[in-house]
């Protein structure tokens, strides 16, 4: 799996890349014929990605015609979509042999926005089978249609999941970066494991239509990538209304434009109270900590206000369980060629298990068991104690006393936030004195719902300050 010194397009950031490309430094075929060459050299051993896109180099080379003036923001940029986004042409199977011919017809509203934008879509990558939401126990990056997703850090760590593979192929460079898919931690997990940077935007900012779903209250999109500015980039390309998603139309887009000295005189609530941090997790929160100071950042240390009465670290489910068999169900109403609902899924399973149920369908049977009634008074209450523990008593009571973010040690509060619909980063933080080969730690950052602007400026300047992202030797 090792290659020789990567080859200097492989370097740049889709910021820096995209901005060469409409100079016309380098063309777009130039960069998708680079990217190509490493996805094809590296994955068969990492797994990334399930599809390669058969188009990508011709529409490479079609971007090559366009006029300086006809150059969108991501001119050129290749970019793996998570494979329960559909991309018009290319199946869309949310990891399961099950929908393997399922072949959508229509770019998903963010897909198109990348597309008109410039971006390239070299392919699919691979999940967590359903978006680890198939059973119990299933390990991160599983799935029957593309196998086990390999960490290129170290080919036994946790790949982080569900958008495995989109972290995976960042931190590997089988792409300048990838769209993920989260509902509870599914960008920031694969962020964090594989050293790069994940936004979870906030509920509503980037249309769900067109995507394999979990949960209309919790489930977004959202960019995995080097870096802050990368986040930023693609973000703002990618946001926006969509008259299908009754979400979209309720959020305005903020302003994303990077501010460089975002935390000068900015108030940052470090949250203390979390079990089970390792060692790495708190020796980079500590760095990140004493680094805020540094920067003229005033830090308070907090609790979760919460946390007594929160199961665990707030990751009960039923909410999920009754939102998926509905929401599945409607999107499964579309597929032509493969199961048409989840009672099918289940017993579809059922009698193929050697090649479909690796893990069993634990969740599966669960959320079929609801049967997405959310009228149930058992669904009301579960989802108003989410927004009561994680929102209103929870974050907004922070937010309230003045601070404009929080950080978590690791990824821990990335359920907080996700039930909260609020804006979380995952960020890596490499402490002085650390391995250079050694795997990567960080910290997740959290900010009030609409201020995924004033996130990704923090998180720039911090980005910048630590140094970027590190890569693995390969």
């Amino acid at each position: 799996m090792t290659l020789t010194m990567p080859d200097p397009i492989l370097d740049l950031d889709a910021c820096s890349l995209a901005a060469a490309t409409r100079r016309g430094d380098l063309t777009a075929s130039e960069a998708v014929r680079t990217y190509l060459s490493r996805l094809n050299a590296l994955n068969p051993a990492l797994r990334a990605v399930i599809t390669v896109n058969p188009a990508a180099q011709a529409d490479a080379d079609t971007l090559d015609t366009l006029s300086a003036d006809r150059r969108g923001p991501l001119h050129g940029v290749p970019i793996l979509i998570k494979d329960n986004i559909d991309v018009a042409g290319l199946p869309t199977t949310a990891g399961s042999l099950l929908l393997r011919a399922h072949v959508p017809t229509h770019d998903a509203p963010l897909v198109a926005r990348l597309r008109a934008a410039g971006a390239v879509i070299l392919g699919k990558a691979n999940m967590t089978e359903w978006a680890n939401f198939m059973t119990i126990g299933m390990r991160n990056g599983y799935s029957s249609m593309g196998g086990q997703t390999v960490n290129p850090w170290q080919a036994d760590r946790d790949t982080g999941g569900s958008s495995s593979g989109s972290g995976v192929a960042v931190a590997a460079r089988l792409c300048a970066a990838a769209i993920g898919t989260e509902t509870s931690g599914s960008i920031v997990s694969p962020a964090h494991q594989n050293g790069m940077i994940g936004l979870k935007p906030t509920l509503g900012l980037v249309p769900r239509t067109g995507i394999v779903p979990i949960s209309h209250s919790q489930d977004t999109a959202g960019p995995i990538t080097r870096s802050a500015r990368d986040a930023a980039l693609i973000l703002t390309v990618i946001a926006g209304p969509d008259p299908h998603d009754e979400a979209s139309r309720l959020l305005p887009v903020p302003d994303l434009q990077i501010r460089e000295t975002a935390l000068d005189g900015a108030h940052v609530g470090l949250i203390r109270d979390e079990p089970h941090v390792s060692p790495a997790e708190q020796a980079a929160f500590d760095h990140l900590a004493a680094l805020l100071t540094d920067l003229n950042a005033t830090t308070h240390d907090q609790t979760f206000p919460t946390r007594a009465e929160l199961d665990g670290t707030g990751w009960n489910m039923e909410v999920l369980e009754y939102e998926f068999a509905s929401d599945l169900n409607a999107y499964l109403a579309g597929v032509t060629d493969g199961p048409r609902s989840l009672r099918e899924v289940i017993d579809a399973g059922d009698r193929d298990p050697e090649r479909l149920l690796r893990y069993g369908q634990t969740l599966l049977h669960a959320a079929q068991g609801t049967r997405g009634d959310t009228s149930e008074t058992n669904y009301r209450r579960a989802r108003d104690r989410d927004l009561r523990l994680t929102r209103t008593r929870g974050f907004d009571q922070l937010f309230a006393e003045g601070l404009d973010l929080l950080v978590f040690p690791g990824i821990h509060g990335c359920a907080l936030a996700a039930k909260a619909g609020y804006p979380s980063l995952a960020l890596p933080v490499t402490p002085p004195g650390t391995d250079t080969g050694a795997p990567p730690s960080g910290v997740l950052l959290v900010a009030p719902a609409g201020q995924d602007g004033r996130l990704l400026s923090l998180a720039a300047h911090l980005n910048r300050e630590l140094g970027g992202v590190r890569f693995p030797a390969m």
